[in-house]
């Protein structure tokens, strides 16, 4: 006998209890269309966004049919893939000889006859902006051609027609703070030109850069290098030709052959859209033979899964109580001949229904969003959608999934359902049942288990195991809610009336509030692990951090030497500019000789500085050498990083040598030096400076309290400078420096070993000069005060660099934080709602009876907050603990990465923190949940309409 029959009635009484029961079947198919729409929407934005083959041949050449280059080694001849990218000269050819070489590729003869072409090459330049200065890329490209479209396009204002204008994109012109028609000046040439407009590039959103006629910018800028010497020439790239082929021809494979002759590489629309066989590329196969699809695949059901799994928790207890509340159709259905099979069919008929309702829903909501929210996806992304890209099996099994999401969330209801006798069915009694006392121990078992694997996987570093142990574990804490929800009826004793009612509501229905606190958990947890794994990472960087300044400070420092310097103007840009906290504290530098600085590789050589380091105890670094690793291990972190950072072996990790020092580190200051930037407050430093003392801040360099300076006077031939104020021959003297030594914390100073008195390095016959000022910053300075100090400075003239500390920046890991926070809030509050309504569906009895033994009507409102309130605490509470699994295990790796970098190196750090996102934590602990219970009261009617006598 065919089963479709009964099939057809279980899906017409499942249609009509769908239509019945309009709520409960909306909230049971928006649960459903939830996922099925958010996965649609990404399906559709990550088939759009990545570009098809003819999409990238757009970005690259716009409409040409290809672009063509000259190689570096010369017209000779190459052979290249069909796709443009990959060329080599053919095997056993002769290298080229320095005359093939420099001989010119002659590009525009290897062009199809009947061709036009556009040229096409580009210079890096600094440009002024209504700020100040910005470094950009500029581009000789006549785009206003046709050939361009699909690759430049016009924003606003008018393409460049004339060689003293340009256009930039938009991100440049808005970075900048320029508007159409204001004057735009190339630094070096001071070539000006009128900004007539904003392009984008629909493949780079992002692009920065400019965009002239060709011809209007390299060749002045070069002709006024070769007239004026002290202007730095331009540096452009190779040029390159988009050229478009003979009507209807385009550009063909035996053209690109014809090309490879002369020396030329030719990208072809034609030819890499329709690649030649193997047989006509006389060039070998080349391959990457690296995939990512399966770790793609598994990603993907990964998600799927956990999708899944989200809808079926959430829905599952909604059919549930669908079910009970039809249980006397059910009942009518058992009655009259149907069977307990025909009964789940009704059940699961249901679940059908209503997951196709929030398939469809979803998937047309997915369409109708990714086409609304185009715009703000593309400039997120960075590049525009060529088409809407729609992959018809894809979506159909999106479509599908959700289908079957929707039954399986009926299936334990049915089940059920087709378990009860038809007596219970048509009286309404529930009958007593007990929970499972095998699932508890299962639970159990498989979190104690989850647990251990993932640590063994933490410490062998394999992260397999360490995905499989807390997703185990996560399960066994799965197993173990139903018992932990049952003993909160307990709790509840000594509580007034509602928030015992609650518990005890959640305790007596498990099957609802299990699910729903499983659901509440799995994102919790989810969101804890990767928010502690975040936060104990952040927690590293800053423990390790090394800074390359004093915080709080800028560095000004001279790129020319001697009067050409004119550092008082330099000085006057920083400070007129910048946020700086009181006075300049100027410094120097010192070296001994000829300086190295300035004369490179001369013949007879440079002079040298050395503060010569004494040996012994106390000077040597424990941490290298002999036995440095067994002590390494043995060290807790403070006491490896208070090792690190002490005077013996904070010279040994690499720093760089600021401020124009050499290795010696040592500057020319005064007490002004200490205070703004070492924030050395030591009266009696100031006073040693005063009288001659200079200040070492590094004691592992003095013994007995003297320093050993050691000096080479060597001159070479083209220091005249130097040699006439020290003529003699060259010489090598070691004074012993009585010295002022700052307490151990300075040695850490960054670019400082000792500040020296400008009349001690004299006395010692060592050469001196004005280098730059230290600045104490009242707060840190804004992008346009950036860009106005480097403008002044440039107006200086003497090219000084400003540097700024390299500070620790954690915006991103604030916003990840925060993201996954209102992700996990989100889920909560829709986990705690949909429990919150199904009791109040559930038990409408309960409430009716509570009226009509005279409870104040805000009973019911203050019930429904509560058990919003036990749902939503519940989940955090058994979330925050199951996600530390994955993120221990995760930092147990870390560790043991940790330890094997300071094996290799014991200056390495292995400090490894455990960070708890009390911020993310305490949000969902205790606002989402209170968040809920109020607004789960402020939606429930106070007052009970009675129809009619419950039951």
């Amino acid at each position: 006998m065919s089963p479709l029959p009964g099939w057809r009635a279980a899906f017409r009484i499942a249609r009509r209890d769908a239509a019945r029961a309009k709520g409960r079947s909306a909230l049971v198919v928006a649960m459903i269309a939830l996922p099925v729409l958010g996965v649609t929407a990404a399906d559709l934005t990550y088939r759009s966004a990545l570009p098809t083959k003819a999409e990238e041949l757009t970005a690259e050449l716009g409409s040409a049919d290809a672009r063509f280059m000259a190689t570096s080694v010369g017209p000779l001849k190459l052979q290249q893939m069909p796709d443009g990218i990959n060329w080599s000269t053919p095997e056993g050819t002769p290298g080229p000889t320095p005359e093939e070489q420099a001989q010119p590729v002659d590009v525009p003869a290897a062009f199809p006859e009947g061709s036009r072409s556009l040229t096409e090459r580009s210079v890096p330049a600094s440009v002024t902006t209504r700020h100040g200065i910005a470094d950009t890329e500029i581009s000789e490209l006549r785009i206003s051609d046709p050939m361009l479209r699909g690759r430049v396009e016009l924003t606003d204002g008018a393409f460049p027609r004339k060689p003293n204008e340009i256009a930039g994109t938009s991100d440049f012109v808005e970075a900048a703070g320029l508007s159409i028609g204001d004057r735009v000046t190339v630094r070096g040439p001071e070539q000006a030109y009128t900004l007539t407009g904003t392009v984008e590039l629909p493949a780079d959103l992002r692009a920065d850069a400019l965009y002239a006629l060709p011809g209007s910018v390299i060749a002045p800028w070069q002709k006024t290098a070769d007239r004026d010497k002290s202007i730095l020439p331009p540096q452009p790239s190779d040029p390159k030709w988009l050229v478009k082929g003979p009507p209807g021809a385009g550009v063909t494979w035996q053209d690109i052959l014809a090309a490879n002759e002369r020396g030329v590489v030719v990208k072809s629309r034609q030819v890499a859209l329709n690649p030649p066989p193997d047989s006509e590329v006389p060039m070998s196969s080349m391959s990457s033979g690296y995939s990512t699809e399966t770790e793609t695949t598994a990603a993907v059901l990964t998600v799927a899964a956990m999708a899944v799994l989200e809808i079926v928790l959430l829905a599952g207890p909604a059919f549930a109580v669908g079910a009970r509340r039809s249980r006397r159709q059910l009942g009518l259905v058992g009655s009259c001949g149907g069977s307990r099979g025909q009964v789940r069919a009704v059940v699961l008929a249901g679940g059908a229904v209503l997951g196709a309702g929030g398939a469809v829903a979803g998937v047309g909501a997915g369409f109708g969003l990714t086409a609304l929210f185009r715009p703000m996806i593309e400039d997120f992304t960075g590049n525009r959608f060529g088409e809407l890209t729609v992959r018809p099996w894809e979506i159909l099994g999106i479509a599908v999934l959700g289908l079957v999401t929707g039954v399986l969330a009926a299936l334990a209801p049915a089940i059920v359902a087709g378990r009860q006798s038809v007596l219970e069915s048509l009286t309404g009694r529930r009958g007593t049942r007990r929970s499972s006392r095998v699932l508890p121990v299962i639970g159990v078992i498989a979190l104690t288990a989850g647990v251990g694997i993932a640590v063994y996987g933490g410490v062998a570093g394999d992260t397999a195991f360490v995905a499989g142990g807390s997703v185990l574990a996560e399960l066994g804490v799965l197993g173990c809610i139903p018992v932990i929800v049952g003993f909160l009826g307990r709790l509840g004793r000594r509580l007034p009336l509602t928030p015992r009612i609650a518990l005890r509501d959640a305790a007596r229905n498990r099957g609802r509030t299990a699910p729903a606190v499983a659901a509440v958990m799995a994102a919790v947890a989810g969101s804890v692990a990767i928010a502690t794994y975040t936060s104990s990472s952040a927690a590293q960087h800053a423990y390790d951090f090394e800074p390359n300044l004093t915080p709080g400070t800028v560095a000004l420092t001279a790129s020319d030497i001697g009067a050409d310097a004119e550092l008082p103007r330099s000085r006057a840009a920083v400070e007129q500019n910048y946020p700086v906290s009181g006075k300049a504290a100027d410094f120097g530098r010192v070296w001994a000789g000829s300086d190295c600085s300035v004369y490179y590789e001369e013949e007879n050589g440079c002079g040298t500085l050395e503060l010569v380091k004494p040996t012994g105890k106390g000077h040597s670094c424990p941490l290298k050498g002999k036995g440095a690793k067994e002590l390494a291990l043995r060290l807790s972190a403070d006491e490896h990083k208070r090792m690190v950072n002490s005077p013996a072996c904070t010279d040994e990790n690499y720093t760089m040598v600021a401020f124009g020092t050499g290795d010696h580190k040592i500057i020319i200051g005064g007490a002004d030096v200490l205070d703004t930037y070492v924030q050395l407050d030591d009266p009696a430093a100031a006073k040693a400076l005063a009288d001659g003392t200079p200040v070492l801040l590094n004691s592992a360099y003095a013994k007995n309290g003297e320093v050993t300076l050691k000096a080479t006077h060597l001159y070479n031939d083209r220091d005249k400078e130097n040699r006439a104020q020290h003529p003699g021959k060259a010489r090598t003297t070691t004074d012993r420096l009585k010295v002022y030594v700052a307490p151990d914390r300075f040695a850490a100073t960054p670019g400082i070993r000792m500040v020296m008195p400008e009349k001690t390095a004299e006395r010692l016959g060592l050469h001196v000069e004005d280098y730059g000022s230290f600045y104490a910053l009242g707060r840190d300075a804004t992008d346009a005060e950036s860009q106005a100090a480097y403008a002044a400075l440039d107006r200086a003239g003497n090219r000084a660099y400003l540097m700024s500390s390299n500070e620790v920046f954690r915006t991103q890991d604030d916003t990840i934080l925060l993201i996954l926070a209102l992700f996990a809030g989100v889920v909560t509050l829709g986990a705690a709602a949909i429990t919150t309504g199904l009791s109040k569906a559930d038990a409408e009895a309960d409430l009716t009876t509570l009226s009509a033994v005279g409870a104040p009507p805000g009973v019911r409102r203050s019930l429904s907050g509560f058990q919003c309130l036990v749902v939503a605490l519940t989940g955090v509470l058994l979330g925050t603990v199951a996600g530390l699994v994955p993120a221990v295990a995760l930092r147990l790796t870390d560790l043991r990465g940790a330890l094997e970098d300071m094996r290799a190196d014991p200056m390495q750090s292995a400090y490894t923190p455990i960070v708890m996102p009390w911020e993310t934590v305490g949000l969902l602990a205790v606002v989402v949940p209170v968040l809920a219970g109020l607004l789960a009261a402020a939606l429930t009617s106070s007052r009970l309409t009675l129809a009619r006598r419950a039951g």
